[in-house]
């Protein structure tokens, strides 16, 4: 192999360095990274900015990681690079409570979804979903998104549902901006009882509504019936298309968190969770109250009619 420089030596202390290597074994060499140490790298000095800008390198990362998004790029300009960048960290939270807003961010008229399922390490889905977003029924209806259109599949062996893995991410195809909307390891796993189904949830939460990705699966024949993608509210009702479609966006133009985002995220979905549980009980005490006031009221009324009809 061929270096640029001489190898080490004792008495002149002249030694080779990494930049010595000839160009495409440095490039195999980056090619084993995974992205954030890729991109670290690159910013390392401007003779391996090059070499980790490859578009090339970052394909075969990003189709490694998500092999949906294979027929969702290559064309419009927005490379596999970006969106490494845009999908792979987590969204950060919006500073503001409520839903955020996007302000003067334009919605997008079409969504397109990069859905990939694995268990145990094994892809056993993958799936583009693309959703027509400017339409009166979108707009006004619930925010849902099924990456299913069928009646499921089954998987080739029996579901573990906490050893699944869900990775959703939402492209908007104009701008080219990504978002990641699922929280890959499960946060949630809920067992119907009556059907014998469970329900994973891969929620990312964003202020004071979440992105909720759910598998629904019945693990005892390894049958996936639904996967699908909704926002919620606080209190745990649905979100139009609309304010959901603004969620989304703002998410995308928002900073992305860092180190420790996976813990973060889980640690603000049992956060949401245990809000919505206590505005839920909130509710429930303040229904009880106005209801035995009720119950009062009538009584004092009925009371006094009698008391009435006696000194008549």
């Amino acid at each position: 192999m061929e270096g640029r420089g001489p190898a080490s030596g004792v008495g002149d202390g002249v030694g080779t360095v990494i930049e010595d290597l000839p160009v495409d074994v440095l490039a195999l060499v980056l090619s084993r990274l995974d992205g954030a140490s890729l991109a670290a790298v690159g910013c390392a000095c401007s003779s391996f900015h090059g070499l980790a800008a490859d578009e090339e390198t970052w394909r075969g990362l990003c189709l490694a990681m998500w092999p949906s998004v294979r027929d969702v790029l290559g064309c419009g300009g927005y490379g596999y690079r970006a969106l490494f960048a845009d999908a792979f960290p987590f969204p950060e939270a919006p500073p503001a409570p409520g839903v955020p807003a996007s302000g003067a961010l334009p919605l997008p008229a079409r969504l397109v979804s990069a859905v990939d399922l694995q268990h145990e390490g094994v892809c056993i889905m993958s799936r583009v979903v693309e959703t027509d977003t400017s339409s009166a029924w979108f707009l006004g209806s619930p925010f849902r998104v099924d990456a299913l259109v069928q009646e499921g599949f089954s998987a080739p062996s029996l579901i573990t549902p906490s050893e699944l893995a869900l990775s959703w991410i939402l492209i908007d195809p104009v701008s080219g901006r990504a978002v990641n909307a699922s929280s890959r390891r499960p946060v949630a796993v809920d067992r119907k009882w009556l059907t014998g189904e469970t329900v994973t949830r891969f929620t990312v939460v964003l202020g004071n509504v979440a992105l909720d990705a759910a598998v629904t699966c019945d693990d005892r024949y390894g049958h996936v019936r639904e996967v699908s993608l909704c926002v919620e509210d606080g209190e745990g009702g649905g979100v139009n298309g609309q304010d959901g479609l603004t969620a989304v966006t703002a998410a995308m133009a928002n900073a992305r968190q860092g180190k420790g985002a996976e813990a973060a995220a889980r640690q603000r979905y049992e956060e949401f969770v245990q809000g919505k549980r206590a505005r839920k009980e909130w509710k429930a005490r303040r229904e009880g109250i106005v209801d035995l006031c009720c119950s009062g009221i009538g009584a004092a009324a009925f009371v006094s009619f009698l008391v009435m009809l006696t000194f008549r």
